[in-house]
């Protein structure tokens, strides 16, 4: 099934937008005020940049460049605030500047745009990433969301709830686990962000034969796993491409949601991005909801495809495994293109695309696959 999804912010973010709008109206309002007034000032042959000279003195006696202590008291002597009170501006009428500066208006004015630099400097960047690429950290289990049978988001709070984990998009974190006697370390991608304060969340799929991952199925609430990162040699910012291509097979697409919503949440972000996403059947398809969500507020960016081993009666999307066909009707060759095509799945999957890769043409994936590969697989 072959969807393209609109125009809209991602959900959580109503707030901050309002917020944001309105004091983005205030300033806007103060500067068509500003430039009212100095119109009605330059008519009057007026020059407003005397405004800021009142109560000095008007031909000040050249200086030598250096600003000693006596020319500070001489000035602060000679200033009068009193000269403020009552000014005379032509074609206008008479002011009080104090009692302007002291309004309410400027007052709040002044509030808002203080609280504003307080959110984005202190609020918004938070405490110190609580990650570290060369010490395992530690942090307990705070929620399980059961998404099926065998696969549930797994939340971990972070020291302080202001705290973001600080992934760059695109990379990953270690997870280790004492098994047996022995650790056993895991990569796994989050499918939060840094818009997300206070914890982040792992999408893990338990198989009957891995280790790491019939390790979360038994997580209870307050159990620590241990943590280090970022790692990966992908990470990505606006521009990176003009398409993203991305094939994604289960637990593969936690990568690329975190890549779609980066690029889709960025306005002056041009990318777009086409997902074939491959899964046994149709309710294996993880975080269908979310995609969803993010093709129908994105579609002239976004566009998906879904392929099923075991598809339902009525299904329209592909069926079975991804074929080259499936690849070259919905991603284009990189090639030939300013794109890229990102894949992440389980191995046999991930060897099938590479075989299919081959016969198109595309460019061939390194072992290792570094930022500036036009395949990247993860």
């Amino acid at each position: 099934m072959s969807r393209g999804g609109g125009l809209a912010s991602d959900s959580g973010s109503g707030g901050l937008a309002a917020f944001l709008a309105s004091l983005l109206l205030t300033f806007a309002s103060l500067v068509a005020l500003l430039h009212y007034f100095n119109r009605k000032l330059a008519a009057a042959g007026y020059d407003i940049s005397r405004l800021i000279l009142l109560g000095l003195p008007e031909n000040p006696p050249p200086k030598s460049g250096r600003v000693t202590m006596a020319d500070l008291q001489s000035t602060l002597k000679n200033f009068n605030l009193d000269n403020l009170r009552v000014i005379e501006i032509p074609g206008l009428g008479t002011y009080n500047l104090v009692e302007f500066a002291t309004s309410p208006a400027v007052l709040i004015t002044a509030i808002i745009i203080t609280a504003t630099a307080f959110y984005a400097k202190v609020l918004h960047t938070g405490r110190a990433k609580p990650l570290n690429p060369t010490a395992w950290q530690e942090y307990p289990l705070e929620k399980k969301i059961v998404v099926s049978h065998n696969t549930a988001i797994y939340r971990f709070t972070l020291p302080h709830k202001q705290d973001v984990l600080g992934l760059p998009v695109g990379q990953h974190i270690s997870v280790s686990a004492e098994i047996n006697g022995k650790d056993i370390v895991r990569s796994y991608t989050p499918i939060s962000n840094d818009d997300d304060r206070g914890y982040f969340d792992l999408l893990i799929k338990s198989y009957e034969k891995g280790n790491v991952s019939r390790h979360f199925a038994q997580l209870k609430l307050g159990d620590n796993i241990r943590v280090k990162g970022p790692k990966g040699n992908f990470q990505y910012y606006p521009g990176i491409a003009d398409h993203i291509s991305m094939i994604a097979g289960g637990t593969g697409i936690t990568p690329m949601i975190q890549i779609i919503r980066a690029a889709l949440r960025n306005p002056f972000d041009k990318t777009t991005v086409t997902l074939i996403y491959a899964n046994v059947n149709e309710e294996d398809i993880l975080l269908k909801d979310d995609l969803e969500e993010l093709l129908d507020v994105h579609e002239a960016k976004f566009k998906i495809f879904y392929v099923l081993n075991n598809p339902p009666s009525g299904w329209k999307g592909g069926v079975g495994f991804v074929t080259k066909e499936h690849i070259k009707e919905h991603l284009p060759n990189p090639a030939t293109t300013n794109s890229k095509l990102l894949i992440c799945g389980p191995p046999p999957m991930v060897g099938a695309m590479k075989k299919n890769l081959e016969e198109l043409k595309y460019p061939a994936p390194r072992t290792v696959s570094k930022l500036v590969d036009k395949i990247f697989v993860f």
